[in-house]
């Protein structure tokens, strides 16, 4: 498995979906076809892609082929990822200790939260 081929499985959204899907439980290919509103040589070619990045290994069970995500390439991403979520986290943290510093007459106004405004109607002719 190479990182390119680990971003460029997870780049297309079709392959995210089926990665999602699989944290649930390993599952045959009409399955994820179906959840995934694809048809299954679209499946089937996405899960190559998947297997061939290390992130999917196959099982057979009887006459099926069941996919099941292998955890060690989500392993080996996160801890990529972790000095940038720390950095995220100091830079949250900093703002975080900066508003709680500005006194509340010089904040900005705040957002309404509420429902957004409901769309208005042409004006009658």
């Amino acid at each position: 498995m190479s990182d390119a081929a680990l971003w460029t499985a997870l780049a297309d959204p079709h392959r995210r979906a089926i990665v999602t899907l699989l944290l649930e439980r390993p599952r045959p290919v009409g399955e994820i076809a179906d959840a995934c509103g694809l048809s299954q040589p679209s499946a089937s070619k996405h899960l190559k892609v998947l297997r061939e990045a290390g992130l999917v290994r196959v099982s057979q069970e009887a006459q099926r082929r069941v996919h099941a995500l292998d955890p060690a390439p989500i392993a080996a991403l996160d801890a990529w990822l972790e000095p940038y979520r720390r950095l995220w986290n100091r830079s949250l943290d900093a703002l975080g200790r900066r508003l709680d510093e500005t006194p509340a007459d010089t904040r900005p106004p705040q957002r309404r939260t509420g429902p957004p405004c409901p769309p208005t109607s042409p004006a009658p002719t």
